[in-house]
């Protein structure tokens, strides 16, 4: 009774309201989190319900379509125990929502529970925790994989304090030049996607708005000033549409360069019956043979890929879209597309070391000749500087799978399926395409209610005050294998200076005001540790290598206005204490690894 007690009064954030959310709110709910004295639950989730979300996130029915998941989710478990006190909340986690989630919520709170879905959110939610020193029970799910991760103040290490390996990439190479899976050519399309409807036009629309875009841009190292300039002059020069047929007319000439011209050039560099330099066919292996397309008006895939590309086009340059596939049939049989004459000299690498060799060489992989040449930018100034500033605007596309009547998904089903159909690598359907290219893992509902019942376990040590490390239990399970297994969190780091012993959970407190010279005297008489360098967030305030006036206007403000001062913004109203990174020397003239410092203010 006494323990169910506590249970009762925890008060408890729970990050995210979809699968894992869900789970950990039915549980809280069935053990009676929350239904007791002052025990609060309180429940975040931006998103709103979609109809994919309904075959595992059981607390939601058909006609909560469209609802937000929070306030569905809460008003749910509420059915199911009516004594627990839940809030919902439809924010998003972040420095834009610190006004929200500030010093006084967070120190109410008994712990946090994690039931997010990108690595960004978790590691923010993260460092909060860490900054608060409140428990953290994280855990996630892919496919039939989960895992649960108990983060205790004072003992274990915090989530961001281990990474997991990278994620395999498909080597660039095969993406550009000798696909050979379905896979290949689906990530191709994205990259492509990605490529001609939202970095070239972000680059455009860049230079549109911000007038110290050139100025930024040259200070970008290798020939990434030449790129982003011939993406702009592009944009809005050489392939600026100013009707929908012009559209058409650039969609089916990318058609051309893209699935016949390259292709040519590329068993031109490489004839069929080519060798290697141990004799063996160059076309082998995972190197399959390719032939160009010659453009069908009549053929379905052929007219997709126009149709889609001509009005993803138009939707960036805001021009009225055609969606009717005869008359862009029509319009497309009008275009004259130049003819194409194979070009020696051409350089194609073969590995992806070759490849980076000739771009760090100055080679282009593919027939481009990216050279860093003063000349080229100069002259890309100048008939950008004739055109002034124009008068319409250009708005970059995000991929959104979902939408059905946006094209991004046609545009990238044709786009692969071309593509696989040079290499004759057997197509994928829009649903698989979707699945691939949408990197869709799909979530299974009884991974979800595996872990949160794991997080559970660890909540109820949690609550019973454990401080033990051999007490906590990480688990890591594949239910396909099946495999289950449980190890101890590992402990939180320990550093040391002088004979004082930390871990990530430790820092200074420093309670101001102090001017800048104040606070360094302070660390210097109190702590040994002379300051050489300080930092707020991007922001260096204090470096032993600044110039002796720069030092001597900052050494006399307080701390809070060196702040303003150097950033350039207010510290927002709701802020009670800013954070310093410090680099310190110890009485010797050595480097010491310190905590950061935590300055209260007045």
């Amino acid at each position: 009774r006494k323990f169910q007690e506590v249970l009762g009064g925890l008060k408890y954030f729970i990050v995210g309201a979809g699968a894992i959310g869900c789970e950990l709110l039915k549980n809280f709910a069935m053990i009676g989190v929350a239904s007791r004295g002052d025990g609060e639950i309180i429940v975040t989730d931006m998103d709103l319900i979609e109809k994919s979300n309904l075959n595992r996130q059981f607390l939601f029915r058909p006609h909560d379509v469209q609802q937000p998941k929070s306030r569905v989710a809460a008003q749910a478990v509420k059915r199911m125990n009516g004594e627990i006190r839940v809030t919902a909340h439809e924010n998003r986690v972040g420095p834009e929502t610190e006004r929200f989630y500030d010093d006084t919520f967070f120190n109410r709170l008994d712990g946090v529970a994690n039931a997010l879905d990108n690595i960004d959110a978790r590691i923010y939610m993260d460092r909060r925790c860490v900054y608060y020193r409140k428990p953290l029970l994280e855990s996630g799910t892919l496919g039939t994989l989960g895992n649960i991760q108990v983060v205790v103040p004072f003992l274990t290490e915090s989530y961001s304090s281990s990474q997991d390996p990278p994620e395999k990439t498909i080597p660039i190479c095969t993406l550009k030049n000798f696909p050979n899976a379905i896979e290949h050519t689906l990530q191709w399309a994205r990259d492509t996607f990605e490529g001609i409807f939202k970095q070239a036009a972000e680059n455009a629309a860049q230079y549109i708005t911000d007038p110290t875009f050139i100025e930024r841009t040259l200070k970008l190292p290798g020939v990434q000033p030449l790129e982003a300039l011939e993406s702009v002059k592009k944009a809005l020069i050489d392939e600026r549409p100013k009707m929908f047929e012009d559209c058409v007319k650039w969609a089916r000439v990318h058609f051309e360069e893209q699935y016949s011209n390259q292709i040519r050039q590329l068993l031109f560099n490489f004839p069929p019956d080519q060798t290697s330099s141990t004799g063996q066919p160059f076309w082998s292996g995972p190197k399959r043979l390719p032939e160009a397309i010659d453009f069908d008006p009549d053929n379905s895939l052929h007219l997709d890929y126009v149709h889609a590309t001509a009005n993803l086009k138009a939707e960036v340059y805001g021009i009225p879209q055609q969606r009717n596939r005869d008359i862009v049939r029509k319009m497309v049989m009008n275009v004259e597309v130049p003819k194409f004459v194979p070009r020696s000299g051409v350089k194609i690498a073969v590995t992806d070391a070759a490849l980076q060799a000739e771009e760090n060489g100055g080679g282009g992989g593919m027939g481009g000749d990216p050279d860093m040449d003063p000349d080229r930018i100069s002259r890309l100034q100048s008939e950008l500087a004739s055109l002034g500033r124009p008068d319409f605007t250009i708005t970059p596309l995000e991929f959104e799978k979902d939408d059905d009547n946006n094209l991004h998904m046609d545009f990238i089903v044709a786009a692969s399926n071309l593509r696989a159909a040079n290499y004759k690598i057997p197509p994928a359907d829009r649903h698989k395409s979707k699945l691939i290219a949408g990197k869709i893992m799909p979530a299974i509902a009884t991974t979800t209610s595996l872990v949160a019942g794991c997080a559970l376990l660890e909540l109820y040590k949690l609550a019973q005050g454990f401080n033990v490390l051999e007490r906590f239990k990480n688990g890591f399970l594949n239910l396909a294998l099946p495999f289950f297994t449980f190890s101890e969190p590992i402990q939180a780091k320990k550093s040391t200076y002088y004979d004082k012993e930390w871990t990530l959970w430790d820092r200074f407190e420093v309670k101001g005001e102090l001017t800048l010279q104040e606070f360094l005297d302070y660390f210097e008489r109190e702590h040994k540790l002379k300051i050489t360098m300080l930092s707020q967030g991007v922001c260096m305030l204090y470096a032993f290598f600044m110039t002796k006036q720069k030092q001597q206007e900052r050494l006399n403000l307080p701390m809070s206005e060196v702040v303003r001062k150097v950033s350039k913004k207010s510290i927002e109203p709701h802020v009670r204490a800013l954070v310093f990174e410090i680099c310190c020397n110890d009485g010797e003239g050595e480097d010491v690894e310190v905590p950061y410092v935590r300055y209260v203010l007045p």
